[in-house]
């Protein structure tokens, strides 16, 4: 389910959960193909070069593995996960093993038959991507015509049953759209409608100069959906996530590093998080090499930034260490170079005026704008990779 969205005011980062010391939440990146080009993708800038996916019997011991873990929950995603012939079956064993299944999906692919196979192989929830309320800034935005199909396919959702999720990533394009997407979620009557704006990691990094919105286009569109909230009550969920660099604390990141998230990639490579392949010089394990189980409680990325000993000050002797767990270490490292790092969003980071920096640079009515860098192969140059 979708983590309770945080207005502007400082340190409203959602839900908090204790994981445990287990998985809770497993997220399986089938494949990095996609039809799409969407310009802020989570994948790897590098994503072409990931073919060799994991085969259909090795993403079922993942998911062995996993329960007996303990996680509860799992997300099948990608690239775009309609695009694996096995993902029925997939679905199917995940249920028989007792996981609460979503499908996180563009929506393409996903025609009636193949919605009633899903349905019918027990999944549970579908989260549809929707960038637009109308067709010529969906075509802008993602790189291809795909609005009357994305809007086919959520009537298709709806008409099997399945409890929907919209999610709306949220940039400077469409966030004036605000009242027009929700009325479309009204329309197509769905439970939850999350406006996740952009989280600035691979593709979305390169175009944070385009997509961060202004402070009172935030303002703007949390009024529209405070007024959407009070008038529809419990009858639909709306979450907003707010960029962090709007916040003056960061996020505690997947209740932080190793706690409650553990992702496969297409590879077989687990992650902490589905952005971990940003930070240099750290070795993922790899799920034909490793157990889950070891990869999780004795590999030496997932306890690299676990627990306190390896922060720095101010992080260290911080009285709220313990709400965020200093922040997100990809963020960290992407914006200040180590991941050990105070996350720079956190106002008592030292280098804090690198996020001011970047709102300054992104908002200023003077700058000149810049074409989008979209998610394609060959669109990042090996020296850019390599830099």
């Amino acid at each position: 389910m979708p983590k309770d969205g945080s207005e502007l005011s400082p340190n409203s980062s959602g839900v908090t959960l204790d994981g445990l010391g287990i998985p809770m939440w497993l997220t399986l990146e089938l494949t990095y193909r996609c039809p799409l080009h969407c310009p802020w993708c989570s994948n790897p800038l590098d994503f072409d070069k990931y073919k060799n996916e994991l085969s259909t019997e090795e993403w079922k011991k993942v998911l062995v593995d996993g329960r007996k873990m303990g996680a509860l929950q799992l997300g099948f995603t990608g690239g775009e996960p309609m695009l694996r012939d096995d993902l029925e079956e997939l679905v199917a064993e995940a249920d028989s093993l007792g996981y609460y299944t979503n499908l996180i999906t563009s929506g393409v692919g996903l025609t009636p038959k193949r919605l009633q196979a899903l349905k019918d192989a027990g999944l549970k929830q579908i989260q549809l991507s929707v960038q637009s309320s109308d067709r010529e800034l969906t075509h802008k935005l993602v790189g291809v015509d795909i609005f009357d199909q994305k809007m086919e396919a959520a009537k298709n959702i709806k008409a099997q049953g399945f409890p929907m999720v919209l999610n709306v990533p949220v940039c400077k394009q469409n966030i004036s759209q605000t009242r027009e997407l929700l009325e479309l979620a009204e329309e197509l009557g769905v439970e939850f409608i999350e406006f996740a704006n952009v989280q600035y990691y691979n593709w979305a990094l390169l175009n944070r100069e385009e997509f961060l919105p202004t402070r009172e286009a935030l303002e703007a569109a949390e009024d529209v959906v405070k007024e959407y909230r009070d008038r529809l009550g419990n009858d639909m969920q709306i979450y907003f996530v707010i960029p962090d660099y709007f916040a003056d604390r960061p996020k505690a990141c997947m209740n932080g590093w190793g706690a409650i998230h553990l992702t496969i990639a297409p590879d077989g490579a687990a992650l902490p998080c589905q952005e971990a392949r940003v930070i240099k010089g750290l070795e993922f394990p790899n799920v034909r090499e490793h157990s889950l189980d070891w990869i999780w409680n004795s590999s030496p990325v997932f306890n690299a930034y676990r627990g306190n000993d390896w922060m720095k000050e101010p992080c260290n002797s911080c009285d709220e260490k313990e709400d965020d767990h200093g922040g997100c270490r990809c963020q960290a490292f992407l914006l200040t170079g180590d991941a050990a790092n105070t996350d720079p969003v956190c106002s008592k980071s030292p280098l804090h005026r690198v996020v001011e920096s970047c709102v300054s640079n992104s908002t200023c009515e003077y700058r000149v704008e810049k074409p989008l860098v979209f998610r394609r192969k060959g669109a990042i140059t090996t020296e850019f990779l390599e830099s």
